[in-house]
């Protein structure tokens, strides 16, 4: 048993730190990486060969190619992620409505059938259907179900 037993005392607190910093460096440094490749994809207005020759130098001289990337390309970076979380988000909105039912209200005709089985049932008297009756005739609904906001406020 000649190998040296190493122990806490002999990694000091400062080691540690910058080990820690170095590993947090190098995850950020994969992260912006990955962000590049990933917004040369996205991008629509540049075409195939020009795609390529930026993805070439990113790979290829990884520290260079990302710093020129950023410096020449960085401003509309943003835009198009803005673009993308954009469209995801009207995406989800619009799986939201058409899942939910949307905006879209019983009809008149829906509704009187309803309250006519509630009164057959026996669970809503001749009154109570004759009032509810004459509200959707004229129409005094509330545009929302109730304790929903409305979409436009």
């Amino acid at each position: 048993m000649d190998t040296p037993t190493y122990l806490a005392y002999d990694y000091p607190l400062l080691s540690m730190f910058w080990t820690m910093l170095w590993l947090f460096l190098w995850i950020l440094w994969f992260i912006l990486l990955f962000r590049i490749i990933g917004d040369i994809f996205r991008d629509d207005t540049m075409n195939g060969w020009g795609k390529g020759g930026w993805l070439a130098f990113v790979i290829l001289l990884p520290f260079l190619g990302v710093l020129v990337y950023v410096i020449a390309r960085g401003k509309a970076m943003g835009g198009r992620e803005i673009e993308h979380a954009r469209k995801k988000q009207q995406a989800f909105d619009a799986y939201v409505r058409e899942t939910a039912g949307g905006d879209s209200r019983p009809s008149r005709a829906e509704e009187l059938h309803r309250l006519s089985e509630l009164r057959t049932r026996g669970d809503i008297t001749e009154e109570e259907f004759q009032r509810a009756k004459g509200l959707v005739l004229n129409d005094d609904r509330p545009s929302t179900p109730a304790g929903t906001t409305p979409t436009g406020a």
